[in-house]
């Protein structure tokens, strides 16, 4: 099998229940493997070693991006891919991959990454593109946490994308674990935060924002995390960034989540900037079936339907047909509910409703 001329570099600490999952997925499609360790007491480095003889050990700071810097700095290969220990190859092409290196040499790389939640015994997936190629020599990253790659000298660069697709389960995890997580990243991200604050390096505070809001609504702290996202939006950002889409979708979620739907209403307002996406769309169909404005909301939800792509796995489909089922149900037309319920196939809460004299006649 042919291999990309790549070094794979990976931070780990107490990963044993995930790593090899990780090493196993990519070891066979790549060159180099590197595992930057910060201070595990379980079998992580014996695991690791299994895939690579490059382990090294990194005194953990409170800094996610100087143990992956460090990681980086031990790859032989000038390009590098990073990778979480909580993550894993789900479909890629060497040549392709080999191919847009090649032709973008100095730039950074996009993969798609599907992020698994289960939530109410259902599998979420919702998609991502996220920076992760990039030659050595002229990137790094920066922040605390969730840190991001930023040009060595500074300054916007030039991204591609890269036939590569990734899971991640980091979050889909028990209820005390993933909360215990949330705090750990809301500790780390204030501490960022102040930081940013004294250096007046206020560019970079929107995205701090925006992560801190994500790690209270992954806390189920739904005000807080309104606040965050309120403010972050009160700066001028691009409407077209991933993360300020994301801002935006998250922060009406956890509007209608703390009971504050009349608030996600001003979302119309923030239409004509966001609306085009089938997430938006289905977003806006619940911030209006929240306020009984039925109708609204199903059109909301018939737009989606029509639309080709989607982030978040059944927001084009059987979340929206659905949805449009419950408030046929709600309106007292069994008949007609059923009608959609049965658009739905096989998803778990559209065939509970249809039993017990849902079907209809």
């Amino acid at each position: 099998m042919s291999q990309i001329k790549l070094s794979v570099c990976i931070i780990a600490k107490n990963e044993e229940q995930t790593i090899e999952r990780c090493l196993k997925s990519i070891a066979p499609y790549v060159s180099e493997i590197v595992v930057a360790d910060t201070g595990s007491t379980d079998r992580t480095k014996e695991i690791a070693r299994r895939y690579t003889d490059r382990v090294y050990a990194f005194a953990w700071r409170d800094d996610f991006a100087a143990a992956k810097n460090f990681a980086v700095s031990k790859a032989s290969h000038s390009h590098v891919l990073v990778l979480d220990c909580d993550e894993y190859i789900d479909a890629l092409d060497v040549k392709r991959i080999s191919d847009c290196i090649a032709k973008h040499p100095d730039a950074v790389g996009r993969i798609q990454r599907i992020n698994v939640l289960t939530r109410t015994n259902q599998v979420q997936e919702k998609k991502e593109w996220i920076n992760r190629i990039f030659p050595k020599e002229k990137y790094h990253y920066e922040g605390r946490i969730h840190e991001q790659v930023e040009a060595v000298q500074g300054g916007d660069y030039e991204t591609y994308c890269v036939p590569l697709v990734i899971r991640h389960t980091g979050y889909d995890l028990p209820e005390e674990q993933k909360r215990k997580k949330a705090y750990r990243n809301i500790a780390l991200l204030e501490q960022e935060l102040a930081r940013l604050c004294a250096a007046d390096e206020t560019q970079k505070i929107p995205y701090v924002l925006y992560q801190l809001g994500k790690g209270h609504y992954m806390a189920e702290e739904y005000e807080a995390a309104c606040g965050y996202f309120s403010r972050g939006l009160s700066y001028d950002l691009n409407p077209e960034l991933e993360y300020v889409i994301d801002m935006v979708e998250t922060y009406g979620y956890a509007l209608l989540n703390s009971d504050q739907k009349e608030a996600a209403l001003l979302f119309e307002n923030i239409y004509e900037a966001f609306g085009r996406s089938a997430d938006f769309q289905f977003l806006m169909g619940l911030i209006y079936m929240h306020n009984a404005r039925f109708d609204e909301a199903i059109r909301e939800f018939q737009k989606a339907v029509r639309q080709k792509d989607c982030r978040t796995d059944g927001i084009n489909s059987y979340a929206s047909y659905y949805n449009i089922g419950v408030i046929y149900e709600c309106l007292g037309d069994i008949k007609e509910a059923a009608v959609w319920y049965k658009k739905c196939g096989n998803y778990g809460p559209a065939q509970e409703r249809m039993k017990g004299g849902r079907e209809g006649a």
